[in-house]
């Protein structure tokens, strides 16, 4: 029960350093994801039943509620399905030039696609609001360490 400061009484005010640590287990999935990476590889699941592939890889089919039943490598490149462009930087410093970051659908035709897409970045200047359904692929860094970080940005491949 939290009793109510009355107004004769001052407000207190308590100073907390908090100290958090922080662990992830990256699991069997992002495991193989993250090293296949690291060979410049895209790697997903393949569910039979549906016929989806997941990357990032999932041990679950979202659409069949079953486990999925193979490893696939991916093409590294696809259709940008929404993009977004940012003049924060991830740490929070303003910046000049926007940085465009986008949900890639990875995989050609349509009915090729992969689940649900990557988010990441979109390389150079480019004009965000003619980005949705420009063809990419990935511009990968040549020292790799097992990181989405491995693949720098998608390149517009198109137009």
């Amino acid at each position: 029960m939290v009793t109510p400061i009355k107004k004769s009484e001052e407000a207190v005010t308590i100073r907390y350093k908090l100290e958090a640590y922080y662990s992830f287990s990256a699991g069997i999935a992002y495991t193989k994801f993250l090293n296949g990476l690291k060979e410049g590889k895209i790697i997903g699941r393949k569910c039979y039943r549906c016929g989806r592939v997941y990357v990032p890889p999932r041990m679950y089919c979202d659409d069949c509620f079953r486990p999925t039943d193979e490893w696939v490598e991916v093409r590294d490149e696809g259709v940008i399905e929404t993009a977004s462009a940012s003049y924060i930087s991830w740490t929070r410093d303003k910046l000049e030039e926007p940085e465009v970051i986008a949900v890639i659908r990875l995989g050609g035709r349509e009915k090729d696609w992969i689940f649900p897409g990557l988010f990441h970045r979109i390389c150079g200047k480019v004009d965000v609001d003619r980005l949705i359904g420009k063809k990419v692929k990935a511009v990968w860094r040549e020292k790799r360490e097992g990181s989405i970080n491995d693949i720098e940005c998608f390149k517009v491949v198109e137009g």
